[in-house]
């Protein structure tokens, strides 16, 4: 995506549009932090912030027919909060209300101001503020308006004078009993004035120069506030008429006078001003499960609420933001912001920090699942700009290498010649269907995958093959576009040897790389093919021979890659069905599930985000869990979740076992290997040759701390005998000073890993290791 692609993508997030009740407000005042501040007792905080937008707060707050309460998101579940209520409650808290005496450099501009009520005023002070000179006409000898006809025990009159009598601080000329077309010509104004603005309470005595509608009401543009006649602006009640609203009064000298100080710079009348004024957010509030809360009715209607009473009526705000991908994601929730910053912190890591440290981390830490397109209102779907952005960088080399590193190496063993093996089915020529187990249910769950194709080859009858491999999803998470193009191809032409079977394929994330970027393939899931044929007649033994309905319940944890896959979910939910288990289903299931941590490579990016995301998952139910997914079963399991592969459910005899945590990084890539030769023996006949590494007869002794050490490094237990047989062989070694350890290093491919040791009789002590991506590059000569 190219900079304008970023920002358009951006604007997609609506977290930062403002609540209903601003976006009503005339004059936007912020009313969620305004009642936020109420909530916690800061009546003067909470005035600070309504002061902003509101010129005349003692005023205001006082009479303000608040519009805002009309459209109070609360309101669906109870009563509107009563914003009204509480605007006068926190003026009437705070005795003194501070003067807001600021203008701008002086202007050579001179502004006219005819009418003192509050619209006037507002004009008047807005011009003033902005440098200008003004000139503020009442036909009356006191300012105010109509102020004056309110009841002294709603709007007293100290508090008008208090108010109005801080125009002369700012500046503002006020002349009194100047009546417009009688003591004072419009024409006149014209002439001695660059522009007037007309803020007079009623039509009345209207100069005959301005062009009135069909109603006969002066004619008023509805955005710009201009009249018929060059420079002249109008609004308040003439604007208004029957309809007054004191804050829309408020607002319509507050938009003339933009107006006004855009007629004096020569600038465009209408241009950006959609949002001013009244307005419908595009802000999304969910209300769902909302407890209904009725407004608190103030003991004295007189006096309104006492400052307990406040804060109680504050308390029901429910602070309306959106942020649905936030509270899903464990991920967004992780980094404290929503997307419409985030994709701002990428697109400026992108084009101008390019690659700082946190900004990678945040970048390469997404699973790529996209639950937050399908929470999201307006289909906001991060993966897509972290995917973008991890091809990007990749592209520029602004990736650092220890980013996907140990994946990609994961992806390379599985793919080699001592894992890898494509097959037809023994004593077949053609395969009309051929199994793909995928390398992490290959290395996690050897024995199932041997006893699932047992299960194929008894079902099809017209030759089912093997293929074991990399679907190259590692590549397509880590944004190397090259390396992902390079295994389609190569998973291509496998399967064209093979005569272009169906596959059937075991895990989510494989599936949905087919599907992508092999769509010419024909593809079933496993799953499918299980509710097709029906359970192993092993498994209908068990269930026949257990009474009715004495299994528990299990949840079901959906893989994020099969979100849109709804045939999967119901295949799942059919074969824990036939094998007699009742499903509760989750908060988050189906096209709504989480992450277990593994996706995107989370997990290898930022392993205690990764723990988090399970930890978060596992704890949605007090039910086992079944997955159907080799990493989320492994994953979960990780935190102390008891969680089932649904292959378990299918080829364990005897009664199930507890599940564990699944196998380490070593023991996954002995399970590949270990496997491929398994079968090549047992099924194929065929005899194998191991060719033996000198590394392998160097004899580790590993305590539990550092084998946990080991795998939270993703050192596997190979490199570290290649270090040890390497420093052995060559005396490459430092004797640490004081100890028996020794300290060697060693490169075998991308990778530097240095190992503290010592030899014994029985093997080598290992006391730590750890691995580093540098390049030293020699001193210059």
């Amino acid at each position: 995506m190219d900079h304008k692609q970023w920002r358009k993508y951006e604007e997609k997030c609506i977290q930062e549009q403002p609540p209903a009740c601003t976006a009503t407000c005339p004059v936007h005042v912020d009313v969620r932090s305004f009642v936020s501040e109420l909530k916690a007792g800061n009546f003067d905080r909470a005035l600070a912030i309504f002061h902003r937008n509101v010129p005349f707060p003692g005023i205001i707050g006082r009479i303000c027919d608040a519009p805002c309460e009309g459209s109070c998101k609360r309101s669906e579940a109870g009563d509107a909060v009563a914003i009204g209520m509480l605007e006068r409650a926190c003026v009437q808290m705070n005795q003194t209300i501070p003067a807001r005496v600021s203008r701008a450099r002086k202007k050579d501009k001179r502004a006219a101001v005819v009418g003192g009520g509050l619209s006037g005023m507002a004009a008047a002070t807005d011009l003033a503020a902005k440098g200008y000179e003004v000139v503020l006409f009442e036909s009356s000898h006191r300012l105010g308006g109509r102020l004056w006809n309110t009841p002294e025990s709603i709007l007293p009159r100290d508090v008008i004078l208090e108010e109005t009598g801080r125009l002369g601080a700012l500046g503002i000329e006020t002349r009194f009993n100047v009546v417009l077309g009688m003591d004072l010509p419009l024409e006149e104004l014209r002439r001695n004035f660059d522009a007037v603005y007309l803020g007079l309470g009623d039509s009345g005595n209207m100069p005959r120069e301005l062009q009135l509608d069909g109603q006969g009401a002066l004619s008023i543009h509805p955005v710009t506030y201009a009249t018929s006649s060059e420079g002249v602006f109008a609004g308040g009640g003439l604007r208004m008429g029957s309809s007054y609203s004191p804050i829309g009064a408020l607002s319509d000298g507050k938009r003339a006078a933009l107006s006004i100080d855009r007629y004096f710079q020569n600038a465009s009348l209408t241009a950006v001003r959609n949002n001013e004024g009244s307005f419908k957010t595009t802000l999304y509030t969910s209300t769902t499960d909302l407890e209904p809360l009725p407004m608190v009715t103030p003991k004295s209607a007189d006096r309104g609420y006492t400052p307990q009473e406040a804060m109680s009526e504050a308390s029901r705000c429910i602070d309306c933001q959106c942020l649905e991908c936030v509270q899903q994601c464990e991920y967004l929730a992780h980094y404290e912001s929503y997307p419409k910053k985030y994709a701002r912190q990428i697109n400026q890591n992108l084009r101008i920090v390019m690659g700082i440290h946190g900004a990678n981390t945040f970048i390469n830490s997404c699973s790529l699942c996209g639950l937050c397109k399908e929470v999201c209102p307006t289909e906001f779907d991060m993966s897509e700009l972290i995917r973008e952005a991890r091809q990007e960088m990749l592209q520029n080399e602004k990736m650092p290498p220890s980013a996907h590193d140990f994946p990609l190496e994961e992806m390379d063993f599985a793919n080699s010649d001592g894992c890898r093996l494509e097959r037809h089915q023994p004593g077949w020529a053609t395969s009309s269907h051929v199994f793909f187990p995928g390398h992490q249910l290959t290395a996690s769950a050897p024995d199932l995958v041997t006893q699932t194709y047992a299960y194929l080859r008894e079902k099809f009858n017209t030759g089912v093959g093997l293929m074991l491999r990399s679907s190259g999803v590692e590549a397509d998470w880590a944004g190397n576009r090259e390396l992902m193009q390079e295994n389609v191809r190569a998973i291509r032409a496998e399967w064209q040897k093979l005569g272009e079977p169906t596959l059937i394929v075991a895990e989510s994330e494989d599936y949905h790389v087919f599907k992508t970027y092999l769509p010419e393939i024909e593809t079933q899931s496993l799953w499918e093919v299980f509710r097709h044929f029906g359970i192993p007649e092993t498994a209908k033994t068990k269930v026949q021979s257990r009474p009715l309905k004495s299994n528990p319940p299990l949840a079901v944890h959906d893989a994020c890659m099969t979100r849109y896959e709804p045939e999967i979910h119901e295949s799942v939910r059919s074969v824990l069905s036939q094998l007699g288990y009742e499903v509760e289903e989750l908060p988050n299931s189906k096209e709504r599930t989480e992450c277990c941590g593994y996706g995107g490579l989370q997990m290898y990016a930022n392993r205690e985000l990764a723990e988090q995301s399970a930890i978060r998952r596992a704890a949605q139910s007090q039910l086992d869990y079944v997955a159907y997914c080799a990493m989320c079963r492994n994953n979960l399991s990780a935190v102390g979740k008891r969680t089932y592969h649904l292959l378990d459910f299918l080829f364990t005899d005897g009664d199930l076992k507890a599940p564990t945590r699944g196998p380490g990084y070593s023991q996954k890539r002995r399970n590949r290997i270990g496997l491929k030769q398994r079968l090549l023996t047992e099924l194929w006949g065929e005899k194998v040759t191991v060719e033996h590494h000198p590394h392998e007869d160097v004899l580790l002794i590993l305590s539990p701390e550092v084998a946990r050490a080991l795998e939270s490094r993703f050192i596997p237990e190979e490199d570290v005998q290649k270090v040890i047989e390497y420093a052995q062989r060559t005396g490459n070694k430092v004797r640490r000073k004081g100890t028996n350890h020794f300290l060697a290093a060693y490169k075998p491919v991308r990778v530097t890993y240095w190992v503290e040791y010592t030899p014994q009789d029985e093997g080598y002590v290992i006391h730590n290791a750890y691995s580093h991506r540098m390049v030293v590059n020699p001193p210059q000569t």
